[in-house]
């Protein structure tokens, strides 16, 4: 059922044939390089595209704009401390933001960090400090056809073998990444949360939750983990998160906005050094790079994502996209996650190799028969590691109807159509740091 009706639109056009392929020429067969008005149905994250309620938008009018003690900061408090559970909050003008703020002041030279699966700006976040980001996903992860309830959760044998390898000294900080975007988008249980949380004090480590996706996740535990059948989304998420000693946050994903994000901590300590740090890179602590009504629209956006309808009819449009596709005969990996849809690459170009990049391959054909755009998360985004050529169509919030997904539908059928025509590309000018070459990098068809 649909938790929510328009009050504004916007207009939005298909570019020819013609006008689609110089477009991908000129960005280098790079769809972050794309103009967003040469895109009719654009896929490339969920990540600040979303549309806001008509409350956030009142919230956006009374925001209060100044540089310290804003009272909208005050309402962002008492969000995070009713919704998330945490006293503590450090506002930062986006998710990437959190990241440096937090793992800057948690992490020296020589650490080593495990994660369930870094995400490409966590991994060079971590990469930055001169630490060693590890993955430790459980087995099956990486299988797009196993069906699995929580294929998202971290994997505690990974863990322990990466510590005894190590050394726990070496080990100050653990991440669990809800829900586990690099892994599909796919959930991770409470129980699982739990285990990590006691894992994390056997060693001495800071257990960090990245919540970008937490009311996501909290849904999916509703639905899957037989503890929790009776519980409502926000119960969930106050008691997943409740394991955690820090969170970093994009307000961009389930904050519900444009713009914002946060670090947030019981860790009185924690607190203090993370305060310094963002007044050296994101603004005062009462708003840390986000204009006062950014602020106050967050903290309606975080109560609004752990409402029962909003969040079972942003699940359910993810699931339908899904099946639509497979019953047109798109590899898709399974079970969908609750953000995007992840279409397997690999399965659908068998004849082009990693070093081909059969997922950016499936990206540009996707844009060039129909003006769709999504993302690579493959060879291509994640060099040397062990990871299938998945494609992420991740779906803006409140935002797109049926008949935007029976046109990404009919795309992808398109291009399964030709997928023996198809030939791969190959890289012609990257930047220097690995863990970020997909934004910038440019390629072009592989010569026959």
């Amino acid at each position: 059922m649909v938790a929510y009706k328009s009050k504004m639109v916007e207009r939005i056009r298909l570019p020819s044939r013609a006008q689609r392929e110089r477009n991908l020429e000129r960005a280098g067969y790079n769809a972050f390089n794309l103009d967003s008005e040469e895109v009719f149905v654009d896929l490339l994250t969920d990540s600040g595209t979303g549309a806001m309620s008509d409350s956030q938008w009142a919230a956006l009018i009374r925001g209060d704009e100044a540089y310290a003690g804003s009272r909208s900061f005050e309402e962002l408090e008492s969000a995070v401390r009713d919704v998330m559970g945490f006293s503590h909050v450090v506002p930062t003008h986006q998710g990437r933001g959190a990241e440096n703020v937090l793992y800057g002041t948690l992490l020296s030279a020589g650490d080593v960090v495990i994660n369930n699966t870094h995400f490409d700006t966590t991994r060079a976040h971590i990469a930055n400090q001169d630490a060693d980001p590890v993955d430790c996903p459980v087995d099956g992860a990486h299988d797009p056809e196993m069906d699995a309830p929580f294929k998202g959760n971290f994997s505690l044998e990974g863990a322990r073998a990466v510590v005894d390898d190590v050394g726990a000294e070496n080990v100050p900080m653990i991440i669990s990444t809800i829900t586990n975007n690099s892994t599909a988008g796919q959930p991770v249980s409470v129980e699982n949360t739990r285990r990590v949380r006691e894992f994390a004090d056997e060693i001495d480590a800071t257990f960090v939750i990245d919540a970008c996706r937490f009311a996501e996740n909290a849904y999916f535990v509703t639905e899957r983990e037989d503890e929790f059948a009776d519980a409502t989304v926000a119960e969930v998420a106050r008691e997943q998160l409740g394991y955690a000693d820090a969170l970093v946050m994009s307000g961009k994903k389930d904050g519900l906005v444009n713009a914002g994000g946060f670090v947030a901590t019981d860790d009185e300590t924690l607190f203090e050094r993370c305060k310094q740090r963002t007044i050296l890179y994101e603004g005062f602590p009462t708003y840390g790079g986000m204009a006062g009504r950014d602020v106050a629209a967050m903290a309606v956006g975080l109560r609004e994502a752990v409402e029962e309808a909003y969040v079972a009819d942003r699940v359910d449009q993810i699931q339908a996209l899904a099946e639509m596709l497979e019953e047109v005969g798109v590899p898709v990996y399974t079970p969908p996650g609750g953000h995007a849809v992840y279409l397997d690459a690999g399965a659908m170009f068998p004849h082009l190799s990693p070093n081909e990049f059969p997922g950016q391959v499936l990206v540009c054909e996707l844009y060039r028969e129909g003006g769709v755009r999504g993302v690579e998360l493959g060879s291509f985004a994640f060099p040397e590691t062990d990871r299938p050529e998945l494609v992420r169509l991740a779906v803006p919030r409140r935002t797109y109807h049926k008949e935007h997904f029976e046109h990404v539908v009919e795309t992808a059928a398109t291009v399964l159509e030709k997928r023996e025509t198809v030939s791969g590309l190959e890289i012609t000018s990257e930047p220097e740091v690995p863990e970020l070459r997909h934004f910038t990098a440019e390629l072009e068809p592989i010569s026959s």
